[in-house]
């Protein structure tokens, strides 16, 4: 994807309010590169955290929407990539009964390949933090802070996300 293009994915992430420019955004410790092509993805699903008062829209690549729509999740073919976008909640000043994006958080994704992310339960982590998506983690070892969430959900192929259900019933 060429700079023109990996900044207008940025400025639709953030919400066209970023400090981060056009250049290249690191890659995660364990090599997962920041998908920037995301922006096309579908929407499988949203959450919202009552916990630390978040939003949260959870895309797919193609491989992973196809397995969402068919039922087939557990477990995710391999090349499956799920991305969730995470933003702190606020009320719409215009409907204050509703709950709307406000800040940005942070950016993750999962990427699913058993034999490559053996030691993590099948998938490979990433994540990119605040405005100028900062790459999250120190080192590879990171990922063992979200293995340690997500085996919670190991019957569910690690992942916490149920696709919505649409108008054909899944």
């Amino acid at each position: 994807m060429n700079k023109f293009m990996k900044y207008l994915t940025i400025m639709f992430l953030l919400g066209g309010n970023t400090h981060v420019g056009a250049e290249e955004i690191a890659a995660a410790p364990n090599g997962i590169p920041f998908p920037s092509d995301y922006i096309n993805w579908q929407v499988i699903s949203s959450s919202h955290r009552i916990d630390n008062k978040t939003l949260r829209v959870i895309f797919g690549n193609a491989i992973a929407v196809k397995a969402a729509r068919s039922g087939n999740i557990n477990p995710w073919p391999k090349g499956a990539m799920l991305g969730k976008v995470v933003w702190k909640e606020a009320k719409d000043k215009h409907w204050p009964t509703a709950i709307v994006p406000k800040k940005f958080v942070h950016a993750e994704f999962m990427l699913k390949d058993e034999v490559k992310y053996k030691s993590t339960g099948g998938w490979g982590y990433a994540r990119w933090v605040g405005r100028d998506l900062k790459a999250y983690g120190k080192n590879e070892s990171f990922a063992n802070e979200c293995v340690a969430c997500h085996t919670l959900v190991k019957n569910q192929d690690y992942v916490f996300t149920k696709p919505a259900p649409l108008f054909n019933g899944r």
